[in-house]
């Protein structure tokens, strides 16, 4: 009995280091359309195609077009967040090109913890 209690108490600490490690905040600020970040900035065609490491990211093919919300500043600056479809989530900067500016002015604001959780169906999961 002690053994299984050991294995379950492990399995438990390698589940928090992974919510620790897959809800870790990229950047404290982003850069978007509005206060709000509900406007699209822009839409980008895929130059490469990109798998992320973990439920944060947008994977892609090349030529596929995604609608860019946010983008991260100061830190990370590369990322950018965008939908394809109905899929949302983070991606290179320099793994896409710019088609079309949507708006004329970006707006700098803090990021919030729930930017950086996974997006599973219709509920935010925290892992």
């Amino acid at each position: 009995m002690p053994r299984i209690l050991d294995q379950r108490i492990l399995l438990l600490v390698i589940s928090f280091s992974a919510t620790v490690q897959s809800t870790k905040v990229l950047s404290e600020w982003k850069k978007c359309g509005d206060p709000e970040c509900e406007k699209a900035m822009s839409r980008v065609q895929a130059t490469t195609d990109y798998s992320g490491p973990d439920c944060r990211y947008l994977n892609f093919k090349t030529g596929e077009e995604i609608i860019v919300y946010s983008k991260l500043s100061r830190e990370n600056e590369n990322l950018w967040t965008g939908s394809k479809g109905k899929d949302f989530g983070y991606f290179p900067s320099d793994a896409v090109k710019v088609e079309e500016v949507l708006i004329g002015e970006e707006v700098e604001v803090l990021t919030k913890e729930t930017d950086f959780l996974c997006l599973h169906g219709e509920k935010y999961t925290f892992e």
